[in-house]
């Protein structure tokens, strides 16, 4: 670990988050362009050409602040968010807890952010052209969720490369019952609606990992009947493995190594049952390009990470993709997309 990740390490979590935000805010102009990737790595899904199929997930740079400084820092793509229609603080402080001991962490941030009117401001100063998502979601004290969807779409989608729709936050009461079947084929369909009015960006919806296999079911039934693109799976969950740190009851959504097993596992169950077409983004407890690659050989076409890069530091990603080129070489494939599945 370099000296300014160790000092971030000495930080409470979420003063270190913001510390990390300021730098790469400072250092985005600064740094060079990403060296090319090996073209072996590329992947093209989404009607999108994803030079690497590493991303960063949504939850670390909510207001769309500095998406283009983690691009050159390697990534194939950045998801921002989550954004509200209006500007919320979040849930009280703490609200982000290290696990040191189990390489995890729970948050229960509750969707802090600045607004869509912010991140829109955000999204159209870029002067980078990597590929960036933008993750929605409802404010707390909303009185239609589903009309805050559709507003945050309307104002965000024609910004971003993809749209991802967050259900499956375990911090704002309620947002999870938008998974039930019912609901999210309302949800979807004022989003089709949205979308039909404007550009055909890539919609995809945010799975929680703690869903029995009828809920799956449901959800994928939606889905393809909805025409939406893909999922990603899965956010974090509300169960307690055998934890060993002293911050392993602190109520919110654990993320990090323990989500690694049942979040590839969610991931193996929805791709048997959805059509080839339709894309997974597989997230949850990636540290190594081992794990990236198991991600892949479940079925999805494109990875997301968090967790592993504020205990691991920016070099995890340049390990990752030199990793996956060795896992495909052993196993014989000649691009990263032939090992999906």
């Amino acid at each position: 670990m370099n000296g300014a990740a160790w000092a971030l390490r000495q930080l409470p979590p979420e003063a270190a988050h913001n510390a990390t935000l300021a730098l790469s805010r400072a250092a985005a102009s600064l740094l060079p362009a990403a060296a090319p990737d090996d073209s072996r790595l590329a992947v093209n899904v989404l009607g999108l050409s994803f030079p690497n199929p590493l991303g960063l997930a949504a939850g670390f740079d909510k207001n769309a602040a500095v998406p283009d400084a983690f691009g050159k820092m390697g990534f194939g793509f950045v998801e921002c968010g989550t954004v509200t229609p209006r500007a919320q603080a979040g849930n009280p402080q703490p609200r982000l807890f290290r696990l040191g001991e189990d390489r995890a962490v729970i948050n229960r941030m509750g969707f802090n952010n600045g607004g869509m009117t912010v991140a829109a401001a955000n999204l159209a100063r870029r002067k980078g052209h990597g590929i960036v998502g933008i993750n929605i979601g409802a404010n707390k004290d909303s009185e239609d969720r589903i009309s805050d969807y559709r507003l945050c779409f309307e104002a965000l989608a024609p910004l971003a490369d993809y749209v991802t729709v967050n259900i499956s936050s375990p911090n704002t009461p309620g947002l999870r019952g938008l998974q039930g079947k019912d609901e999210l084929a309302r949800l979807l369909a004022v989003l089709a609606e949205a979308r039909a009015k404007g550009k055909h960006i890539p919609l995809l919806v945010k799975i929680a990992p703690d869903l029995d296999g009828a809920a799956l079911d449901d959800i994928a039934s939606v889905a393809i009947a909805s025409g939406i693109e893909g999922l990603i799976v899965s956010n974090t969950t509300v169960t307690r493995p055998d934890l060993k740190s002293t911050h392993a009851n602190e109520t919110g959504g654990l993320s990090g190594a323990p989500l690694f097993a049942p979040s590839t596992e969610i991931l193996r169950q929805m791709r048997a049952c959805l059509p080839a077409s339709m894309v997974l983004i597989g997230v949850g407890g990636v540290s190594s390009g081992a794990e990236a690659y198991a991600k892949i050989r479940a079925g999805a076409s494109l990875v997301q990470l968090y967790t592993a890069l504020a205990f691991q530091g920016p070099g995890l990603i340049t390990r990752i993709k030199r990793d996956l080129l060795d896992c495909m070489a052993r196993d014989g494939f000649a691009n990263i997309t032939a090992a999906r599945g």
